[in-house]
């Protein structure tokens, strides 16, 4: 396990662990929609793991609206792009869009190897630090239940998972799928 430790701001495309700034996407990459409300959802995390690099994004149009609680009602979404996948910015929706989300700025996170197993701290991989029962979702690839890859937590920059929430990042290595959540 290693703890995500916040560090400063860091630029919008960085490749390293962060939250907001831009995506990054292979080419033709569409920013996706809520399957709800169908607004643009907002980015909020990069994070590269050992078996590729998970984009992670938020419906934020009216927090607690749409249903970004559960992996997979349509209201969050999860990418986790293959190792070796040459990755570019994602292109915004613009801000004349009337969908379009307000990017959260880039703020480093800092992976630090932990003795302790601290299940309030944001983290890639150990074991989630669940909030309230477990919910592991299944692959809709292969429908095997998908290995947890991260937590994140709440912070300064805009990111909402309710009063002190959780999200929680899953993946599958054989169908290179992932798959988010979050609890309060």
């Amino acid at each position: 396990m290693h703890l995500l430790l916040r560090g400063g701001p860091t630029a919008a495309d960085a490749p390293g662990p962060r939250t907001g700034g831009l995506p990054l996407a292979p080419a033709g990459f569409g920013w996706p929609h809520c399957r709800e409300c169908e607004s643009s959802l907002l980015f909020i995390a990069h994070l590269p793991l050992d078996h590729g690099t998970a984009a992670v994004f938020l419906c934020d149009f009216d927090p607690g609206l749409c249903s970004g609680w559960a992996a997979d009602d349509g209201a969050n979404r999860a990418y986790l792009f293959p190792p070796g996948t040459p990755l570019l910015p994602a292109p915004a929706p613009t801000s004349d869009e009337s969908d379009a989300p307000t990017l959260l700025p880039a703020t480093a996170l800092h992976p630090a190897s932990h003795p302790d197993d601290r299940p309030e701290a944001g983290r890639v991989g150990g074991t989630p630090g669940w909030l309230q029962d477990p919910e592991i979702p299944s692959c809709p690839g292969c429908a095997s239940p998908m290995e947890f890859a991260a937590q994140l937590e709440n912070d300064d920059t805009g990111i909402n998972f309710g009063d002190d929430g959780r999200g929680y990042l899953f993946t599958c290595r054989p169908c290179t799928r992932a798959a988010f959540l979050w609890q309060c």
